[in-house]
């Protein structure tokens, strides 16, 4: 498996509600994050993880434009 297939809707998900402190269940596709809490630091700290699982093309604005769960999958499933 490489690792840019294990960049799921279901990781992307669970990365994000680490980092907020919830259960992934509790994080609406739709939501706004930044409303939700999430703050640039951790944003970073998504890029940089997801980096690493192989969307190397990845970049900050790429999330900050349009801070939400659904948003962020379809970019990723594109890098």
């Amino acid at each position: 498996m490489s690792a840019i297939s294990e960049l799921t809707a279901e990781r992307v998900r669970a990365d994000v509600a680490e980092l907020l402190g919830c259960s992934p269940e509790e994080v609406e596709p739709d939501e706004n994050l930044f409303d939700r809490g999430l703050d640039s630091v951790r944003m970073m700290t998504l890029v940089e993880r997801w980096r690493s699982a192989g969307a190397s093309q990845l970049e900050f604005p790429d999330l900050a434009e349009q801070p939400e769960l659904r948003h962020w999958t379809s970019i990723l499933e594109r890098k």
